[in-house]
């Protein structure tokens, strides 16, 4: 009989390839959704009978995941994958901090009190769990998966961006720090990916707004010849990568315990327009050039990333800014295209 795992916020961008990564390995998954609407889509998308849904209207609430638990006793695992990701936010206490901390304890409450026989828990952290903001253009920082973005709760008020980055770190400080209280039967790994870029799971969930972090790639498409270059600074993971570690997390039992840092390479602003222009003859002289050369320049800048114990668990290469970009934007002008014929 093949196991069964639950995967909080499966309509998620990340969700949507861990869903499917655990459907190609043949587990039964249990997603959870906001509402009908969702789950019944994702049914359709996924055509699997290995899939069904709960709807969890509210992770913040207090005791969200019960029912689904206890509807689900056959559950094993445990991928919670939900929490806010946006910056269109007026209150960052309430619509950012408390939500992403209060799902990630109401998740673990629900495991313990209604999933005993639940073996295995993974939490979709961050990066921006481990860096420190103001010092990621500091060269001499080198940040592994024992790094801790030390931000404080007042800090974290200033501004959405800086608030999105502390409720990550706030959230799995509870979710270790449950672990050491409450002494539940599970072991939790958590997955702390950068920016993360890459196709859909399914192009047509590509529409005039989709995930945050792709965003960044899809303003590039919006660009014209004469624009000034935003100037951009981050580190950067595949979707592919990002599931498949969601599987490596409690699959490997080396694993358990263990903060899995996703980041394949650095990337300025410079290092997409070059990838764009080179790769697709459709976007030159549509969108701006900037300064091909300045790419090494501009790198030198940036704080460094360690994460060897990561790529070895994972145990492949990841995958590399150029494929993953040349993936995500093929998938995006075929969209377009298609809308437009």
């Amino acid at each position: 009989m093949s196991t069964t795992v639950l995967v909080s916020g499966a309509s998620g961008f990340i969700a949507q390839h861990v869903v499917k990564a655990l459907l190609d390995k043949n587990y039964n998954v249990v997603g959870t959704v906001r509402s009908a609407a969702k789950g019944d889509n994702l049914v359709e998308l996924f055509a699997d009978k290995k899939f069904s849904y709960e709807i969890v209207a509210d992770i913040g609430a207090e005791g969200a995941f019960d029912q689904a638990l206890k509807n689900h006793p056959e559950v094993t695992v445990f991928l919670h994958t939900a929490s806010p990701f946006h910056f269109q936010v007026t209150d960052i206490e309430k619509e950012l901090l408390l939500p992403a901390i209060n799902g990630t304890k109401n998740a673990l409450s629900s495991i313990k009190k209604y999933g005993p026989q639940v073996t295995n828990v993974v939490v979709t952290s961050s990066y921006a769990a481990m860096f420190t903001f103001s010092r990621e253009g500091d060269n001499t920082l080198v940040n592994s998966e024992e790094s801790w973005n030390p931000v404080t709760w007042e800090e974290s008020l200033a501004n959405p961006l800086i608030g999105y980055c502390a409720s990550k770190a706030f959230a799995e400080k509870a979710a270790w720090e449950f672990l050491e209280k409450e002494k539940p039967n599970f072991k939790l790994t958590t997955v702390n990916p950068s920016y993360v870029f890459g196709p859909q799971a399914f192009a047509s969930s590509i529409g005039d707004l989709i995930n945050t972090s792709s965003e960044i790639l899809y303003s590039f498409l919006k660009l014209k010849a004469g624009d000034d270059v935003p100037e951009h600074m981050g580190k950067f993971a595949d979707v592919r990568d990002v599931a498949d570690a969601h599987l490596v997390a409690f699959e490997k039992p080396e694993a358990a315990g263990q903060r899995l840092l996703l980041s394949s390479e650095s990337f300025v602003t410079q290092s997409i327009l070059n990838i764009l222009n080179e790769e697709f003859p459709s976007l030159r002289g549509k969108i701006p050039v900037g300064a091909p050369e300045t790419v090494e320049e501009q790198l030198v800048s940036s704080s460094k990333i360690d994460n060897e114990k990561t790529r070895d668990l994972i145990g492949k290469p990841l995958i590399g800014l150029r494929e993953s970009v040349v993936d995500s934007i093929e998938q995006i002008l075929s969209v377009k295209k298609n809308l437009h014929d």
